[in-house]
């Protein structure tokens, strides 16, 4: 191994890069890799994200990682305690000494002529530049800008007075001791934001176009709880409640799915308790059905009990335009602010917007399809990463990085230096690999950018946990749409 040349070159410290970087750690120890992380510390989202409760939005069973017990009650984790736990496995593990910190990648050309893919990489602290080559090339960077946040634009903005923040740059010293906040937005965002505001804020409005469906769920585990006190192993209570909850959720989205009408009248009659008739349901009752939207949670009802105590409340309108003093609604309504919180959503990227190419032609991410997905065609001896939007990230990323180990495994040990997944014409689809059964606002904005799914396996996206973990670690690994080759037999034309 020398510093710049490795097996594996894995783009992201944040969930998926430290998996992956786990999973080839455990399963091919004599592999060689180092970890390109543009920011100066591991966390990726949880590391960027420092707005006030920043907390996971799916429980801590699924999005730790299935080889690393998450120790602990909560259901939802906080931000810190998240980072905590990705740092302590990658310490564990022995990725931190792996991770070349402060090194944006820019640029990534695989090459036919030697099946290695060389990276440029640039220190934005110094303007220094620097050149990787690997074998493999894995796209752990998540789906969105980093540097940018989504913000439509609001008429009259640059006329406010007070201050206009987008969770994504939250401020350091932002103090909102006192003010009146106004949140806009109605995402895990906005109903994270609330409760967390209302304390030191003077009022607290969540202001939103349409309603999100809201699940309240205990704070603590109730079950690990009762086992913890008598003293069961923390594998075994991590084992059987990751096991327990993702059961839970694939019944929850399968209901929503077969049964909309029945899953809307549960998931409404649980708002209602926890509303008590404090709160109009309308703000609670959205007119889509049950996870075409991703459905929201919140511990031991956090929003609910801040809505209840009069320190918050909630208005469904559009917005005019912003004023001096705050918000003109269409209806006529202003709402006053001192505070305005954008929490409108992400801007969707892939690879962290590197420019990805295979021998000098560019790589467009939206004509590819995905293979398994996991690989996108046509690009060779490269993974990227995407996790699941109805479960877990976590969940598909443990998957994905087991089952590139098992490729490089494969490639070992019969002397391949190539993969690479060809679909044919008949095999392509319109279709964004996020599906078309979210009609989330990102999930639309990310059709520019994201690769298509197919017209059937393996080129399809299941979203299904299930059968995926059947296919990505247990299924056959050759088929007739992935080629494998060496670049010692290959003969040029």
């Amino acid at each position: 191994m020398t510093d710049n040349h490795f097996d594996v070159l894995i783009i992201g410290a944040g969930v998926s890069g430290i998996g992956t970087a786990c999973h080839l750690t455990r399963e091919l120890p004599d592999a060689t890799y180092a970890v390109l992380e543009r920011r100066t510390q591991l966390g990726g989202t949880w590391d960027l994200f420092r707005y006030p409760g920043i907390r996971s939005d799916s429980d801590m069973y699924t999005f730790g990682f299935h080889f690393r017990p998450w120790r602990g009650t909560e259901v939802l984790a906080d931000g810190p305690s998240i980072r905590a736990y990705l740092a302590e496995t990658a310490a564990e593990y022995g990725v931190t000494e792996r991770i070349r910190f402060g090194r944006k990648v820019v640029e990534a050309d695989f090459s036919s002529a030697t099946d290695l893919w060389t990276v440029r990489t640039i220190d934005e602290s110094t303007g220094e530049t620097k050149e990787y080559t690997s074998r493999f090339l894995v796209g752990c960077t998540g789906y969105y800008d980093y540097d940018n946040g989504y913000r439509p634009e609001f008429p009259g903005a640059e006329s406010f007075s007070g201050d206009i923040v987008h969770p994504q740059q939250w401020p350091d010293q932002l103090d909102f001791q006192g003010k009146r906040v106004v949140v806009i937005g109605s995402g895990a965002t906005a109903i994270t934001l609330v409760p967390a505001m209302v304390e030191a804020a003077a009022h607290v409005t969540m202001l939103q176009r349409s309603p999100t469906y809201v699940l309240p769920i205990p704070a603590r585990d109730p079950v690990a709880v009762v086992l913890q006190r008598l003293r069961v192993p923390e594998q075994l209570i991590y084992r059987t409640g990751r096991a327990r909850n993702i059961v839970l959720q694939r019944a929850v989205f399968q209901l929503s799915r077969s049964r909309p009408a029945l899953a809307r009248r549960l998931l409404l009659g649980v708002v209602r308790a926890q509303t008590r008739g404090a709160v109009d349901m309308r703000h609670f009752s959205p007119s889509y059905a049950p996870w075409d939207e991703r459905l929201c949670v919140v511990p031991n009802g956090d929003l609910f009990r801040a809505l209840r105590s009069g320190k918050a409340s909630v208005v469904t309108d559009h917005i005019d335009r912003f004023t001096p003093d705050g918000i003109r609604l269409a209806s006529g309504e202003e709402l006053p602010a001192d505070l305005i919180v954008t929490a409108t959503g992400l801007v969707v990227q892939i690879a962290g917007g590197a420019r990805l190419s295979v021998d000098g032609e560019p790589v467009s991410t939206r004509d590819r399809v995905i293979y398994k997905g996991v690989m996108m065609d046509g690009v060779p001896n490269a993974m990227f990463v995407l996790g699941y939007t109805n479960a877990s990230w976590t969940l598909k990323a443990d998957l994905a990085a087991e089952h590139f180990c098992r490729l490089l495994r494969l490639m070992t040990e019969h002397g391949h230096t190539r993969m690479v997944a060809r679909a044919d014409d008949s095999d392509r689809d319109i279709e964004s690999a996020f599906g078309t059964a979210l009609k989330s606002g990102y999930v639309a904005r990310a059709d520019q950018v994201v690769p298509r799914q197919g017209t059937g396996k393996p080129w399809t996206i299941l979203n299904n946990y299930f059968i995926d973990a059947m296919q990505l670690r247990y299924g056959r690994l050759r088929d007739s749409h992935l080629h494998f080759s060496s670049v010692r037999t290959r003969v040029a034309p």
